[in-house]
């Protein structure tokens, strides 16, 4: 198998344990050739050839809890030790500690990897790279995987144990009080916080922030990494593991609940009252933070987000920046809206991938967590909630996503296909209008006999799919847009219209 089939999008990812009739893609042979990649990439792109040459080229590795990590871990660390470099192994990490690697100068590595494939089934695996100026781009992946047959330099280099979360945890502890405005030791006394890490990487915030703060977390569960995950998927995206964590804080009280995925760079809450404060509702919270500390300001977004959102944040006098899918590309959009001297201090995914622009442009579920906890004193003191802050924010009766796969050979030709002359269609409804602020697929704004609402058709990021994504303020509607929708897709021989056919029965 050709390693450029392992590429997804910035990371590499693929199957590293054979599963039912699905066979391992993502093996120590092919993982040692990668390590080969990343070494051409690291001095050609980015202009370590000289201390590379001079044996004092540094890379940090580190993973989640996944069961293929060891072995995959030791297959980089192979290669890396015959190539003349430097290796730190950090163990059991997360995504944004791993980054830190490259900043905290105790380490002051020059890339760092980190073993993971976010929520996926536990038979994925993955890598993602990063450099002290942030995380490798789609191009970077294509380019290393197309640089790994021969090594530029065979040499002895070497291998030392190290750990990162300790340090990880204690700048972030740090930050927090810093954000709370206090040189307090225990500033979350009185707070009774519980964490579930599902099993992933994220079990160390309960003690190594939480408690260090002071907060009492009595009834965090699922802390302990176990690669099967056998609770529930770690995931804040999904329905089951936010069930999870809102049970949880009914069941214990608390005063609010935080969940995270496998590799920590996402996570969600759920305040007191039992509020999940996900998707929308989590960039709502986070969107009033940075509009109070920076007025005036833009977010950016991808674009299957509310319509109720862009108008809670113009509200608060921001602007919604709804651009393209994929977490590298809206924090690509917002680094470049600064360049530009537009005020952006976030960018977020309704999957809860979130980046400040003070906190190196990096997605870090941690550090989300962090900007919230900051707010709890404050809004203790005024006898209010998080789920007060967006108590404004309307929510919509109805959501429904769907995908359809695309059978054609030529699959992006044909989506694209599909999606300009749902414009045309479209053109010819009189109560549906295109929405020209958008800038991925097509999103409609239906009114009158289609109800209050909008829908969105796009092309997946990574698989052979179009997904549909209908949203809409009266009860029964979305069956009224998907009927007239119907009418449209069934013109397209190569899409699998089934789950569709299934529901208007």
């Amino acid at each position: 198998m050709e390693l450029k089939a392992l590429q997804n999008g910035s990371d590499i990812r693929g199957i590293a344990v054979d599963h039912e009739e699905k066979k391992a893609n993502l093996t120590p042979a092919q993982v040692e050739k990668i390590a080969v990649g990343m070494v051409h990439w690291l001095r050609d792109e980015k202009n370590l050839a000289e201390k590379h040459q001079s044996g004092n080229l540094k890379i940090g590795i580190g993973h989640d809890s996944r069961i293929s990590a060891a072995r995959l871990k030791q297959a980089l660390i192979n290669s890396f030790v015959k190539q003349n470099v430097e290796v730190l192994d950090f163990g059991l990490a997360t995504t944004p500690a791993m980054f830190m690697t490259t900043q905290f100068p105790q380490y002051d590595c020059d890339a760092a990897i980190m073993i993971t494939a976010s929520h996926l089934p536990y038979y994925f695996n993955g890598l993602k790279l990063f450099t002290k100026s942030g995380g490798a781009e789609k191009n970077d992946i294509a380019y290393i995987l197309s640089h790994a047959e021969q090594p530029a330099l065979e040499a002895a280099g070497s291998v030392t144990k190290a750990t990162i979360l300790d340090d990880y945890s204690a700048d972030l502890t740090d930050k927090i009080r810093k954000g709370m405005k206090t040189t307090e030791e225990k500033p979350l006394t009185g707070f009774h916080i519980v964490v579930d890490a599902g099993n992933g990487a994220g079990g160390f915030f309960a003690e190594k922030v939480l408690a260090k703060l002071g907060a009492d977390i009595t009834g965090s569960q699922f802390l302990e990494p176990d690669g099967m995950f056998p609770n529930h998927i770690p995931n804040p995206d999904n329905k089951e593991a936010m069930a999870s964590i809102q049970q949880a804080v009914l069941k214990n009280k608390a005063d609010l609940g935080v969940i995270f995925d496998t590799d920590v760079d996402r996570s969600a809450v759920v305040d007191a009252s039992g509020e999940v404060i996900n998707r929308n509702n989590l960039i709502a919270v986070l969107a009033t933070i940075v509009l109070d500390e920076s007025p005036g300001s833009s977010i950016v977004t991808n674009s299957p987000t509310s319509s109720h959102l862009k108008a809670f944040i113009e509200a608060k006098g921001g602007k919604q920046v709804r651009y393209i899918s994929g977490y590298r590309n809206v924090i690509n959009k917002m680094i470049e809206l600064n360049e530009e001297g537009v005020d952006t201090p976030l960018a977020i995914e309704t999957s809860g991938h979130a980046a400040f622009k003070e906190n190196y442009f990096l997605d870090d579920g941690a550090y989300v967590i962090a900007k919230i906890l900051m707010l709890l004193p404050r809004l203790k003191k005024e006898g209010a909630s998080l789920g007060d802050l967006i108590r404004s924010l309307k929510q919509p009766v109805e959501t429904q996503e769907l995908r359809f796969e695309i059978l054609a050979d030529e699959v992006r030709d044909y989506g694209n296909q599909v999606i300009r002359e749902m414009a045309d269609f479209v053109n010819d409804q009189s109560s549906m209008s295109v929405d020209p602020e958008n800038e991925e697929g097509i999103r409609v704004n239906v009114v009158n006999d289609y109800g209050s609402g909008w829908f969105l058709l796009r092309m997946s990021l990574h698989e052979p799919l179009l997904v549909l994504q209908v949203e809409n303020d009266e009860r029964g509607k979305n069956l009224t847009v998907l009927e007239s929708l119907a009418t449209f897709f069934e013109n397209y021989k190569q899409l699998d219209l089934g789950k569709l056919k299934e529901l208007l029965k």
